[in-house]
């Protein structure tokens, strides 16, 4: 691959990866078995786009299954969100060269739970952070948060630097937490991953959860995942009796939380409102579809009201389920804004979007999109699920 008997793309990618490698003391590669990128042109930019332009020019092609995440946009909704014309075009070409370099543009943050289960032990190179936590603590998988590039170069080059979460001795638990509280909603179990992440910003911080009366479902540990991964910036949490490495890389001695309904109850209490227009949004991560079922059912009957607007995204692969079960006309007839393949927080031009609207106020049942939203100046708001459709649809906040 160095010497470029294999092509130029794949020698450009080995020494970008060599470089990373040598960064964090790398000793070796490890090879992989799968992919995940970013692969949007909010993102990527025009550099990106460059950049992919000239790597197809060299005929460069994903040596292993690689995946996508979620775009920036909806091209359904490309004219009601004004999105600019000039990027529009750049993502649909972009989704075209990431095609022709035999890259699967699924566009999820969910592949864990729609495209692809890495097993126990499973090296992959994966980008978003909330996929990244979730294969490395539900499936036993191993990855880094890979970097647009990196995951790039590991998709031509079937390789990563043997670093990190590729590791034994980055896994093992760092904080204990006892949880004395049961979660009812998927709201709690990201509230929870807020009071301990935020409080341990420490990549290779790994909190092992003890005290869970039963267990939980792909969706809770999705948004406790993701939320850790949002605030504490971690990579892998334990949970005793849940998930796979617990028993022999948990018990923590260090750090210990204890983690209350009282610590919920003032976490919930602490966001404030402000004067303005509201928005409910379901996003971040994109929802499955047991949680657009749930949705269905709280929204069934009501409307959207007259003030407030609301949205909840999910992948094409859900979506098409989602519409042949009858969901999808359940919640568009209440008035619910249903967008495929994106991410509402990575939105093209959503800080001109929330402006044109006034939009000021943000209320979701994800801490993950509650936390990284606000770089566009929202007042955001974490409620769950029945809550956030209460407020949807009476326009009085809760």
């Amino acid at each position: 691959m160095r010497s470029g008997a294999l092509g130029e793309p794949v020698r450009r990618a080995l020494e970008h990866q060599i470089r990373v490698g040598e960064f964090w003391g790398a000793e070796r590669m490890v090879p992989v078995t799968n992919v995940h990128m970013m692969g949007d042109i909010e993102v990527m930019g025009e550099a990106g786009l460059g950049f992919l332009r000239e790597t197809l020019g060299l005929q460069a092609r994903a040596r292993c299954p690689t995946t996508t995440n979620a775009r920036c946009m909806d091209f359904a909704w490309a004219e009601r969100f004004r999105h600019t014309p000039g990027a529009v075009a750049k993502e649909r070409e972009l989704i075209v060269l990431l095609q022709r370099m035999d890259v699967t543009t699924v566009d999820t943050c969910i592949n864990y739970q729609t495209v692809y289960q890495p097993h126990f032990g499973e090296h992959v190179a994966w980008g978003d952070t909330g996929t990244v936590i979730y294969a490395n603590s539900v499936f036993g998988a191993r990855s880094n948060f890979e970097a647009g590039p990196s995951a790039f170069a590991a998709s031509l080059t079937g390789r990563t630097p043997a670093y990190g979460f590729h590791l034994d001795e980055h896994r093992r638990g760092t904080i204990l937490v006892e949880l004395r509280v049961q979660p009812g909603d998927l709201a709690d179990w990201g509230a929870i991953g807020k009071l301990v992440g935020e409080a341990n910003q420490d990549y290779f911080a790994v909190p092992v959860f003890t005290g869970v009366k039963r267990t939980p479902t792909s969706d809770e540990l999705k948004h406790l995942g993701a939320s850790l991964a949002s605030y504490g910036s971690m990579a892998m949490f334990h949970m005793e009796g849940v998930t796979p490495e617990a028993a022999t890389l948990g018990k923590p001695k260090k750090a210990r939380i204890r983690i209350t309904s009282k610590d919920l109850n003032r976490l919930y209490a602490g966001y404030q409102y402000g004067e303005g227009a509201t928005i409910v949004v379901f996003s971040g991560p994109q929802l499955s579809l047991w949680e657009l079922k749930h949705l269905a059912a709280l929204f069934g009957g009501r409307k959207v009201h007259s003030s407030m607007r609301c949205f909840a995204s999910t992948s094409r692969q859900v979506l098409e389920q989602a519409r042949a079960l009858g969901v999808v006309k359940t919640l568009e007839a209440a008035g619910v804004g249903l967008l495929e393949g994106m991410c509402f927080y990575i939105l093209e031009r959503l800080t001109g979007i929330r402006e044109e609207n006034r939009w000021v106020n943000l209320v979701s049942n994800s801490a993950k999109i509650v936390n990284t939203i606000t770089a566009h100046r929202f007042r955001t708001v974490l409620r769950p699920t029945a809550a956030c459709v209460d407020i949807a649809c009476s326009g009085k906040y809760v």
